[in-house]
């Protein structure tokens, strides 16, 4: 996954592109500053940066993470002065406890294992303040507009089939829950007050970590 995002970071922001979810972009861009007003973010999985300015324009400092030294790069180029990043792994945050009260983690979600979706949030939650606000925001899937799923593994995840601009192909990683799963994730990691938005092309999961999540997080 790493190398197929290093190998797509000069034509990533491409998708943001897409003639048919312009709507759905600009109500985002909307929607999604005011929840982080004046709060501390960690972003997981921030990619070329591009939500980072969106949500640095409200909050009171953010910090981006990525395992791609090349999505990072091109983040760099549009980082606010209230913004840093770092090359880390989701999956083993290098913050002390509880350093965050708030994160967002946009289209990374779908690239994690089902297997793994706990674990994730563990992670995540044990870097957050209970009660803590927390985004997720990835794709539903639309046919047509999506890359068609090629393949279902016995642990149940879902492949789609990528080319990129040199020619290359890359079998991807790219799950789409539905709502009774992210809720059901979400709630088994102690979130509070869950909510899930959707517009055409995408999806949102809101909710609170909460002081048990926190609790249970930093006991593992």
């Amino acid at each position: 996954m790493a190398a197929y995002y290093g190998a797509r970071a000069p034509e990533y922001d491409l998708v943001y592109r897409k003639p048919e979810r312009q709507p759905d972009i600009r109500e985002i861009q909307e929607w999604l500053p005011p929840i982080f007003a004046a709060a501390t973010v960690v972003e997981v999985a921030c990619g070329t940066g591009y939500w980072t300015p969106f949500i640095a324009s409200r909050a009171r400092g953010i910090v981006g993470l990525d395992v791609s030294t090349e999505t990072l790069a091109i983040a760099r180029r549009r980082l606010p002065t209230n913004a840093k990043l770092l090359v880390a792994d989701a999956y083993r945050l290098p913050f002390r406890d509880r350093a965050f009260d708030s994160a967002f983690a946009g289209f990374w979600l779908s690239h994690v294992p089902r297997a793994r979706l706990s674990e994730f949030l563990v992670v995540l939650h044990r870097a957050l303040r209970p009660g803590a606000t927390v985004v997720l925001l990835d794709n539903l899937y639309v046919e047509g507009s999506n890359h068609p799923v090629i393949e279902r593994d016995a642990r149940g995840d879902d492949y789609q089939e990528r080319r990129l601009a040199d020619g290359s192909t890359h079998r991807v990683l790219k799950n789409f829950p539905t709502e009774a799963e992210l809720r059901a994730v979400a709630l088994s990691a102690g979130a509070r007050q869950v909510e899930y938005k959707t517009w055409r092309y995408y999806w949102a999961l809101r909710y609170e970590a909460g002081e048990r999540s926190a609790r249970w997080a930093l006991d593992q």
